[in-house]
């Protein structure tokens, strides 16, 4: 059996197992195409590097700035995958690719800074700006020609701005950054001194017509005042074992970010189990990932074309991630209204745009994952279809 065949979606483990809007979380029969977590089992090194592990019996304290060849590998998967060269020597294990974004606007931010974030994108940038005491200033990041539109970015810009939030692939749109777009936020961040938190969470995932471009393209010297966070729950799916990193080319603010994770104390850090089971991601299952992808790329062509027939409907095709960004705005609904009403009627569970997630901006807008398996996903495409029809009809539409 290939990996991503249908039958091998686990149903009965998903329901007691998969919690944060997915299927563990919703009513008997409900199909969620919520949270951005794979509906697939990990690859079997994982399990059987994780089962080795724990054979000895002892679980003791860690070096506290991770495995050394946890660090080793993280910096070897950076350059091969993306062309990063990052000291292993600046890489920070962490539980959590959101927490270190936490990390990151504590380094930064003092109370009263201004942070520029995306709107939409990842509610985890403003909470991590709200969480150090910072002020979020929205940047409307509205999409032309299919990419952020950063004509308008340096009016938004004030003395008390410390920080820019950069999404790359950005999450909810898909897109990814093109080398003009790298060059203008860092050629701004240079002339008024700001630093950049960088998510590179989806790189992994990128569509085959697409290439990713790190903003590290641009050279290590430059991205001195870049700090960045990678984590293994989209690519390799393992959201439930809080593994990411921290990793920047400069060593003063690799020193900050040590000490504001509380690692040097027993406060902070990343579990054993977790660095084995993230090491053997990056040095065992690429293979994984990659065949994750090509079928992730047919959901993907199937689903936007499904989506794009639909009256009302109008589907971005994302150059990366999986999931999609969908206009539901003809409808006269809020989002939230949108989803509601899907769940209720046709028991299909989705992203509802809106402040919550993704911002303002994202207000008539939803998201669909599709990590799932191509059976699930026509079954979830259905029940939208006849959602949408029973809506198009109360409304008077058909």
């Amino acid at each position: 059996m290939a990996l991503f065949d249908d039958a091998n979606v686990k149903l009965d483990v998903l329901k007691k197992r998969a919690y944060n809007y997915r299927w563990a979380e919703v009513g008997e029969g409900v199909i969620p195409l919520t949270a951005a977590d794979p509906d697939y089992p990990v690859a079997p090194e994982i399990r059987q590097a994780m089962m080795d592990y724990i054979q000895d019996g002892y679980f003791s304290y860690t070096p506290k700035l991770g495995f050394p060849e946890f660090r080793q590998s993280i910096a070897r998967a950076l350059k091969r995958r993306k062309g990063e060269d990052i000291d292993p020597e600046l890489v920070l294990p962490i539980d959590s690719a959101a927490r270190g974004m936490y990390v990151i606007a504590d380094v930064v931010l003092q109370p009263g800074d201004e942070m520029i974030v995306f709107d939409p994108v990842d509610y985890l940038f403003r909470e991590s700006c709200l969480a150090a005491g910072g002020k979020v200033v929205l940047f409307p990041a509205k999409l032309k020609d299919g990419h952020i539109d950063l004509s308008q970015l340096e009016s938004y810009i004030t003395p008390k701005t410390r920080m820019i939030g950069l999404c790359n692939p950005h999450n909810p749109y898909g897109v990814l950054y093109r080398p003009e777009d790298l060059e203008h936020i860092m050629s701004l961040c240079e002339k008024y001194d700001l630093y950049i938190m960088n998510d590179e969470i989806w790189s992994d995932i990128i569509f085959p017509e697409n290439k990713f471009l790190s903003i590290y393209s641009l050279g290590n010297e430059r991205c001195r005042r870049v700090m960045s966070v990678f984590g293994f729950s989209k690519s390799f799916g393992i959201a439930g074992l809080r593994a990411g990193c921290v990793y920047t080319t400069d060593e003063k603010l690799f020193q900050a970010i040590v000490d504001k994770s509380a690692v040097m104390t027993t406060a902070g850090g990343i579990a054993s189990i977790c660095q084995v089971a993230a090491m053997t991601c990056l040095d065992k299952c690429y293979y994984w990932v990659d065949a994750f992808l090509e079928h992730l790329t047919k959901n993907r062509d199937y689903a936007v074309e499904r989506l794009n027939q639909m009256p009302g409907l109008v589907a971005y095709k994302p150059q990366a991630t999986y999931l999609l960004y969908v206009d539901v705005s003809s409808f006269g609904m809020t989002s939230v209204e949108f989803t509601d009403y899907m769940q209720e009627h046709v028991k299909l569970a989705l992203v509802s745009g809106g402040e919550k997630f993704f911002g303002p901006g994202s207000e008539g807008y939803i998201r669909i994952c599709i990590a799932t398996s191509h059976a699930i996903l026509a079954e979830g495409l259905d029940r939208l279809e006849k959602g949408i029809a029973m809506l198009r009809k109360e409304k008077g539409l058909t």
